[in-house]
């Protein structure tokens, strides 16, 4: 069951040697830097999909061991944004950055740099704050040689000589050594939360999280973009939690689709949903959900504040 917290704790007792700070993972859509936090921590706390903008909001992991304490910020994918929404995930990636003892470049060693990796050198990483280039889903190249051809293409985008760690956020591979060229770049200083604890979300935002993410594994095209999920009420209970949802999408053709044939969709998503959030909760769950318009929602900056992505409040 994951843990929550959010109060920072500093009263534990530590030793000078313990070490501690905030690691940022920055990074494309689709790099995979929520599966390698996921990876990381060795649970899920944090949906992923092969689509685009699954990630929308920094959303912080937490990870504890003898040695010391590190408080990961996963970013939603650098891209250029084309609406509101689109400058909300641009700025919940920045604003990650100067608070960070350590950024986490995150790349897609399968391919060369690309101009999106390009943009985020120049315009995110240009700072005074250690940086490691991860190279992820290096076990999707077969070619002798080929891995090291993209790496030079990455390291070319920096003047500064910044180590490079190959990884598989998919298969754990390579994650020690990772973690150790973290562990190197973190300060002295007590532990920032609890050690049971995992993240600071809340159940609120996980169960949102985890209805969009069965959303997008179930829909294609403009739908994922295009949907936004708030909770209406959640009611704890010893044997039952008891949650009601609005799926809020821009069309009515797109609530169509959504619902699906005798509701044959929505039902598919809830029950998905659901089967995960018991797991989480370790208990029964009654979830509700519901669909409504909210026409070009992605471009207004009242429908934005109301779903939680506000483009004029920094998150914690």
């Amino acid at each position: 069951m994951l843990q929550f917290s959010n109060i920072i704790s500093k009263n534990r007792e530590n030793s000078n040697s313990m070490l501690s700070g905030f690691c940022a993972i920055i990074g494309r859509p689709n790099a995979g830097k929520s599966t390698l936090l996921n990876q990381i921590l060795g649970q899920k706390i944090v949906i992923t999909t092969d689509k685009a903008q699954t990630t929308r909001k920094r959303i912080k992991g937490i990870y504890t061991t003898d040695e010391g304490q590190i408080v990961f910020v996963d970013t939603p994918g650098i891209h250029k944004p084309f609406n509101k929404l689109g400058e909300f995930l641009l700025d919940e990636a920045k604003v990650a950055v100067p608070d960070a003892d350590l950024i986490l470049f995150v790349v897609d060693g399968s391919e060369p740099a690309g101009k999106g990796d390009k943009w985020i050198a120049q315009n995110i990483l240009q700072t005074n704050i250690p940086v490691v280039i991860v190279m992820n889903k290096v076990d999707k190249v077969k070619k002798a040689g080929k891995v090291d051809e993209n790496l030079l293409t990455y390291k070319t985008l920096f003047e500064k000589n910044y180590p490079v760690v190959k990884i598989s956020a998919k298969t754990g591979r390579n994650i020690d050594t990772l973690m150790k060229n973290i562990f190197k770049n973190l300060p002295e200083g007590e532990l920032l939360y609890p050690e049971d604890v995992v993240t600071e979300e809340t159940m609120r935002d996980v169960t949102e999280e985890i209805i969009r993410e069965k959303i997008l594994l179930n829909t294609s095209d403009e739908i994922p973009h295009s949907v936004a999920v708030k909770i209406e009420s959640y009611t704890e209970s010893d044997d039952i939690d008891r949650i009601f949802a609005t799926i809020y999408c821009e069309t009515k053709s797109q609530k169509g689709i959504l619902i699906g044939k005798g509701g044959s969709l929505l039902k598919k998503i809830g029950t998905e949903a659901r089967l995960e959030l018991e797991k989480i909760v370790e208990k029964k769950v009654f979830l509700g959900l519901e669909v409504k318009v909210e026409k070009d929602w992605r471009k207004k900056q009242s429908s934005l504040k109301n779903f939680g992505y506000d483009t004029n409040k920094k998150r914690e």
